[in-house]
């Protein structure tokens, strides 16, 4: 029997692509709005509670409302909103998170799609933290540039129109650092302070890179690239997505690049820096609507049916 999916804001960049993935699949049934009616109330609290899993695809008070437009405890969601992640009763989709997330995401009622920013961000820190080669109380940077497609579409017209298109090739924001993906990376990297995180966005349209300097020679114990190397191959150890790139002394590579894993939804992690000067650089590349967006939303919804997780989705070798 297949299961109902209703996309609540199918129309828009991550609703899209999310479609797009899903389209022609036989386990799967879309049950959908006219254009007329896609903001009307009541059509869409029926198509939400006619569905096995709805998938929320919409600014964080669309979202919200939403879910209390739910009114059994049938329907299952997925919100690629920033309106739950941190939210109790709430499991966050990042399946590769922990040893136990996958399972805790295929039980759930309501899963918490990752920001794009945070996943990377949290991929890099988080196995580090937890086996204790960097303490509770370090102070964490992060430096990150996205496509311009990150923004949705108001954004994406900006960098497209004819007539006076955006021409900065990198426009770095949230310079308050109040940005709204702090709270989720604070929440869940296992860290007591949250980061100081400076985004940016470059002329480009999808694809992205998470920067996490360290301060090796600042720890307590003395660490090497090697052991952060070690340390986080044996966390993705076996994983179809997330993946450590061989450990390599090298001033460049063109593995390293936003846009190398476009149309994916696998995550790369590469650990670089200077052992003579207890320095280390972790970078983590993927797509911003992939893993980032709508492929992180695609494995969570496969796994919440109880199929194969990389069904509908694209995986990059290193």
């Amino acid at each position: 029997m297949s299961a109902k999916i209703f996309i609540d804001g199918e129309v828009g960049t991550t609703g899209l692509q999310i479609r797009t993935r899903l389209e022609g699949r036989s386990d799967i049934e879309f049950l959908r709005l006219p254009e007329e009616l896609r903001k009307d109330r009541n059509a869409r609290a029926e198509m939400l509670n006619a569905s096995d899993i709805s998938i929320l695809c919409l600014p964080d008070a669309a979202a919200i409302e939403a879910v209390e437009l739910i009114g059994n405890d049938t329907t299952r969601v997925i919100d690629a909103s920033s309106a739950h992640r941190v939210a109790p009763g709430w499991t966050y989709g990042f399946a590769e998170m922990l040893p136990d997330q996958r399972a805790k995401i295929a039980s759930a009622k309501r899963v918490a799609n990752p920001g794009c920013y945070p996943q990377g961000y949290i991929a890099m820190i988080r196995p580090l933290v937890d086996a204790g080669l960097v303490p509770a109380a370090f102070p964490a940077t992060l430096n990150a540039i996205s496509g311009y497609s990150g923004g949705g579409k108001g954004m994406i017209n900006d960098y497209e129109r004819t007539d006076n298109p955006v021409e900065t090739p990198y426009f770095p924001y949230g310079l308050t650092l109040a940005h709204k993906h702090v709270p989720e990376m604070s929440a869940y990297a296992g860290l007591s302070h949250p980061p100081i995180f400076q985004p940016a966005v470059g002329r480009y349209a999808q694809g992205m890179i998470d920067a996490l300097p360290l301060n090796l020679w600042a720890l307590d114990q003395k660490l090497s690239l090697a052991d952060l190397h070690k340390c986080l191959s044996l966390r993705y150890e076996g994983e179809t997505f997330v993946k450590v790139a061989p450990l390599e002394d090298a001033a460049r590579s063109d593995a390293i690049t936003p846009e190398r894993l476009n149309g994916t939804n696998s995550l790369h992690i590469h650990v670089h820096g200077n052992d003579e000067t207890g320095q280390a650089l972790l970078l983590a590349v993927y797509d911003n609507l992939g893993k980032g967006a709508s492929g992180a939303a695609v494995q969570n919804m496969n796994i919440m049916l109880g199929l194969d997780e990389t069904t509908s989705l694209e995986v990059a070798s290193l």
